[in-house]
């Protein structure tokens, strides 16, 4: 393994966040399949769901009319965004009480670098982690899991290890072991289409991951591939970086297989959206230059902006955008490998109250095409 800095790195995950915010408000919702998310009898996405929602198969993300069919029995809520919001920021004050470097990464997850405080010692670590969770739910009556290591990917790997309410620690003496009997779609950077891509290959677990070569890895992912040879043997030098400026918002995803069929990819891009949205109503941001990623059968990436005088916040609005920028790149008449949505040129949604914009863009700007080869 490649020496590193010694850090001592926390991730903090609230326990199926949204869905745990409605049970606690409303007792009758208790012990009871909850989801959050849209429309079950649209094309909505599941944001959040609660346990006993996941025992049967329902994850975010997923669209809900599927999560429906999972759990018929399932009590469908919209997210209520600004409760949300207060919570966490309620949760970043405790957090911020121990080191001024943290990094949120969503209303409901974030890194904290406490080495100013513990040193190398992740026994310590452990006991302030202990401590923060002790916090939350005293103060909100929530759970959150906690990992623990000497950098941010394996403490991530850590959080989800013991979930609901959790701590797992993971040293340096253990990191090895821990990732090659780690299941390959645990690993950190793997999502479910390389993971069927592993799987298809004779890989289920990290130490199968970990005899391929760096270049059969560039090889078959390109870019992405020197993450996970680096991941599957424990190295992550990124820092917890508590001022990032957001500049954008995205979502993507590779199609299974190669794919013309133009019904197919608006079903997808719509998903994508309801991603995207969500994430925006979240944040209280919209923004004003929408992107549509395009990635051909050949592995050549394409993408199209759109810019709009009124910032894009809602489904609606930005399928809008997407729509007509689709067609343009599909007049190529190419299997299509990868579709991907951005928002940018980011503000914050005035008067919105978190909840979703409605409008029409107007007043277009021009396009933008950029073309490159990877």
């Amino acid at each position: 393994m490649q020496e590193q800095h010694q850090r001592a790195i926390l991730h903090l995950d609230l326990d199926a966040f949204y869905a745990s915010v409605e049970q606690r408000d409303n007792p009758v919702l208790r012990g009871r399949p909850v989801i959050v998310g849209g429309d079950p009898q649209g094309r909505g996405v599941v944001a959040t769901a609660s346990y006993e929602a996941r025992r049967f198969g329902v994850h975010s993300a997923q669209p809900c009319r599927q999560a429906l069919q999972l759990c018929p029995d399932a009590v469908f809520l919209r997210p209520r965004f600004e409760v949300y919001r207060a919570i966490s920021q309620q949760i970043q004050a405790i957090y911020r009480r121990y080191t001024p470097l943290v990094e949120p990464l969503a209303l409901d997850e974030v890194y904290l670098d406490i080495t100013s405080i513990v040193g190398e010692d992740l026994a310590a670590a452990a006991q302030i982690a202990r401590a923060i969770k002790q916090e939350i739910v005293e103060q909100t009556q929530l759970t959150a899991s906690a990992g623990v290591s000497y950098n941010k990917m394996l403490a991530k790997v850590a959080s989800a290890h013991q979930k609901p309410n959790g701590l797992t620690v993971i040293t340096p003496q253990q990191a090895s072991a821990f990732l090659d009997a780690l299941p390959v779609g645990k690993i950190f950077g793997v999502g479910e289409v390389t993971e069927a891509k592993f799987k298809d290959l004779g890989i289920f677990y990290g130490r199968e991951l970990r005899q391929l070569s760096l270049e059969r890895l560039q090889e078959l992912f390109g870019k992405r591939g020197t993450d996970l040879y680096r991941f599957v043997r424990g190295e992550d030098n990124r820092p917890v970086e508590p001022e990032r400026e957001r500049k954008s918002v995205g979502q993507e995803t590779t199609f299974e297989r190669d794919t013309m069929d133009r019904e197919e990819m608006l079903a997808v891009l719509e998903h994508l959206t309801e991603q995207v949205a969500q994430r925006l109503a979240e944040l209280e941001i919209a923004g004003k230059t929408i992107t549509l990623k395009v990635r051909w059968h050949d592995f050549q990436l394409v993408t199209r902006s759109k810019s709009v005088a009124t910032p894009l916040g809602d489904v609606q609005a930005m399928m809008w955008c997407l729509r007509p920028l689709l067609g343009q790149l599909l007049a190529a008449n190419r299997p299509v490998h990868l579709l991907g949505v951005t928002v940018s040129n980011l503000m914050p949604q005035s008067g919105s109250g978190g909840r979703e914009l409605v409008q029409t863009p107007s007043l277009w700007g021009p396009a933008d095409e950029e073309v490159s080869e990877l």
